[in-house]
């Protein structure tokens, strides 16, 4: 618990720094990650001095077995959560309240607002999310389980695989083969792209059937507890052409060159170019239309962002995802993702399926 303790008092600063005096936090992922609570329907108020966990009576022995030290208030039964979020702040001696202005929707904010018409309330953004992105030593291990039950679900599913099946045979099969392996689920709705589809980079499964001379474009990731990986590979089920082989390499190429040249200090938009360019060179500019990568983590998309234009600066502890992808439409598409984090002096790829040319045909 000192890990998520520390976690609190590092988010305290920014309370101290902006001079309000708290801040209610409503996402649950963002709660899970300050006290380890793993149920919803609560909120958390963090202060100077004071930290409080508001939950309802569903929660009480869950709070004690998962946040112990951490001081909760449990909300009478028929009371609404807003009214009693008021009457705790408001006996705290609070003025100033900021929330987090991602996470509250409308009618949220309108009715923290009526319960509190005395209290000013400041929207603020990422306070918990610049925290997320840099992972301790125990966040990394678990995105590394993820990452090798995602590797485990694949090699399953290669070892089966067989034409006529439909990319929703392929994804359900897929998703099956991750919880038997030890997910508690995919990380998001697993993609499965036969051929011409696979030009959709977010292609999701159809009745469309595999067949002996085609290719598919699987991504897909385990999520944990709660960490998540996030993978793609491409297989092919018969004879590739040369088209296909320039195609793969090129991508293959932007992704090495890419994964270099990060390390400490590199600008992630910096990570982008170094990818965009190999495909520039190829002549396949036009067809490379996302950003290379994200961070992952409790949620699959987090902070940095890998993209033209991003700001971001990488820092030891980050774990972001690499994918280049050329989509021609008509033909089809390639990418190839990895998760990788960065470390002290440079980086280290957590995935370790192969990626080689000759490692995507299967009989």
């Amino acid at each position: 618990m000192e890990r998520i303790q520390a976690r609190r008092e590092r988010l305290k600063r920014n309370v101290v720094k902006e001079q309000v005096d708290g801040f209610l936090v409503a996402s649950p992922i963002n709660v899970r990650y300050l006290t380890g609570f793993t149920g919803d329907s609560s909120i958390l108020l963090v202060g100077p001095d004071r930290e409080i966990l508001i939950s309802d009576g569903r929660f009480t022995t869950q709070i004690e077995q998962e946040c112990p030290g951490l001081e909760r208030h449990i909300r009478p039964t028929g009371v609404e959560t807003p009214s009693e979020i008021a009457r705790v702040v408001q006996g705290l001696g609070w003025h100033c309240l900021a929330f987090e202005a991602t996470n509250l929707t409308v009618a949220e904010l309108q009715a923290f607002s009526m319960a509190m018409p005395t209290i000013e309330m400041r929207g603020v953004s990422g306070w918990v999310e610049t925290l997320r992105r840099v992972k301790d030593d125990q966040e990394i291990e678990a995105i590394r389980t993820s990452v090798r039950i995602a590797e485990r679900a694949f090699a399953i599913l290669r070892s089966g695989l067989r034409v006529e099946e439909t990319e929703r045979d392929v994804a359900d099969f897929l998703e099956t083969a991750l919880r038997r392996c030890g997910a508690t689920s995919s990380s998001f709705p697993t993609i499965v792209a036969v051929g011409q589809r696979a030009a959709l980079p977010h292609a999701r499964p159809t009745h469309t059937r595999l067949d002996r001379d085609t290719f598919v474009l699987v991504d897909w990731g385990a999520s944990g507890e709660p960490y998540k990986s996030d993978l793609t590979r491409i297989i092919a089920t018969g004879k590739f052409t040369s088209k296909f082989e320039e195609i793969y390499r090129t991508v293959l190429t932007a992704q090495e060159r890419a994964i270099a040249a990060i390390h400490p200090g590199a600008l992630a938009c910096d990570i982008d170019a170094e990818a965009r360019s190999v495909i520039d060179a190829a002549g396949f500019g036009g067809f490379f239309d996302h950003g290379l990568g994200h961070g992952i983590g409790m949620e699959i998309h987090e902070g940095p962002r890998i993209r033209k234009g991003s700001p971001d600066v990488l820092e030891p502890g980050n774990v972001v995802t690499v994918e280049p992808g050329i989509y021609l439409p008509g033909w089809g598409g390639i990418r190839i993702e990895d998760d990788v984090l960065v470390t002290d002096d440079g980086c280290e790829v957590l995935s370790r399926l192969p990626k080689g040319i000759d490692s995507v045909a299967i009989d």
